[in-house]
């Protein structure tokens, strides 16, 4: 039977999409394509999973913003990460949590929309 094996990708709209790419490409590190996209591989050196999750339609997780979706990228030294995206003026949440399934911290993006930054356990940046 045809069945799904992975998440392929997540488009969204922007109001200004070559403003959102920059903002995502000096912030976040993500590295843009000349058609507008960034390209994850899994392997080795980038543990971790692609999930696909549904939550309540009153779920508060993803407040502040009052979008339907949150974005959740893999990351590499969420703690360097925070620092650096508080220091750029970036609206940052000032809870972190850890878990045995790895560390998680929140940005919002210029749109509004929410980004969970999740680092792996098998990641250690020191």
């Amino acid at each position: 039977m045809a069945k799904v094996i992975g998440f392929g990708g997540l488009f969204y709209k922007a109001r200004d999409p070559q403003e959102m790419r920059a903002w995502y490409a000096q912030h976040l590190g993500m590295q843009i394509d000349e058609y507008g996209m960034a390209n994850f591989a899994e392997d080795e050196k980038r543990p971790g999973s692609t999930v696909w999750s549904l939550f309540a339609h009153d779920t508060k997780y993803f407040a502040p913003s009052d979008k339907p979706f949150m974005l959740n990228f893999r990351v590499d030294d969420l703690d360097a990460l925070l620092v650096n995206l508080r220091s750029s003026g970036a609206q940052v949440d000032a809870r972190v949590d850890n878990h045995e399934y790895g560390k998680f911290g929140w940005v919002m993006d210029p749109e509004g929309n929410r980004i969970e930054l999740w680092q792996p356990p098998a990641i250690d940046p020191k």
